[in-house]
């Protein structure tokens, strides 16, 4: 048995090369005179729009909400805007002031999460091989994908068992170098594909174990290959352990896996892995 590396905990993505969500720091908030070139003519943006989203994304990326002037400083806006645009979000109750005077998400986003969930549907046959791990091990399952170049949580399903792994939420995208299906994702992909989403997403330590070097990382892809399934030895999360195997016959865009608290892990690998390979065959 080839599970000797502490690494990557149990993630899951949807279903082509990449996405995670968008941070507000990574949207560029454009000049008034700036515009965009489609279809070889210059278009202009709308710049109100551009803004209205960084605060939006700002707030929802936030712990606690943001004061107007975090928001201020954090997007770079005169004070002016920033009123202006504060309130008109704050009409439409896509935000709201709690009673620490700090602007959080109000209860109009509420439509944009379920949205969000119900777009982000996973095909059926994902979803009901997800039901059948759990059935087949009693413990918490997980399929996942690429989604526009991120690693996508597609779809997930707790388990039956007394002391069971928490979930990761359907359309997480983060830390994939420290999910036992986000490894098994980016060792299966296209070296381009795999080098490009590697160099926009630091190997930042999820928990102690952690894979943060980058030549690690890259041995580790080289065994998961040869191997053909992906473990998480507490990388992701503390107590818990993760498998991840290969959807046969989808080219490697879909995975199946389990998260498991750590004391249950070893003793019951090999049949783990069993139900896994089972649940993923093609005909499965």
């Amino acid at each position: 048995m080839q599970h000797q590396h502490p690494d990557v905990r149990v993630a899951e993505a949807n279903s082509f090369p990449g996405e995670q969500p968008v941070k507000a720091d990574a949207i560029k908030v454009p000049d008034a005179n700036e515009s965009s070139a489609e279809d070889g003519q210059a278009k202009p943006r709308i710049q109100s729009a551009v803004r209205t989203i960084s605060i939006l994304l700002a707030v929802a990326d936030s712990p606690n909400g943001l004061k107007a002037k975090e928001i201020m400083e954090k997007l770079g806006l005169s004070r002016q805007v920033t009123y202006h645009l504060i309130h008109t979000m704050h009409g439409t109750g896509i935000i709201r002031k709690n009673d620490s005077n700090r602007y959080v998400l109000g209860l109009a986003t509420v439509s944009i999460a379920e949205g969000f969930s119900r777009q982000l549907a996973p095909p059926e046959h994902l979803a009901r091989r997800v039901r059948s791990i759990v059935a087949a091990t009693g413990e918490t399952a997980y399929a996942g994908g690429w989604l526009d170049g991120e690693i996508v949580a597609l779809a997930t399903a707790r388990g039956e068992s007394p002391v069971g792994a928490a979930q990761v939420p359907q359309g997480y995208s983060g830390y994939a170098h420290a999910r036992a299906a986000g490894k098994l994702l980016l060792a299966m992909v296209d070296e381009a594909t795999r080098e490009a989403y590697l160099a926009k997403h630091p190997l930042d330590a999820r928990t102690s174990r952690t894979i943060t070097n980058l030549d690690q990382l890259k041995s580790e892809f080289e065994q998961i290959r040869s191997q053909g399934y992906s473990i998480d030895h507490e990388e992701f999360h503390e107590g818990l352990q993760c498998l991840a195997v290969p959807v046969e016959g989808l080219g490697g865009r879909f995975v199946l896996g389990i998260s498991v608290p750590k004391q249950r892990f070893e003793a019951n690998f090999e049949r783990y892995l069993g139900a896994l390979l089972n649940v993923a065959k093609i005909n499965g």
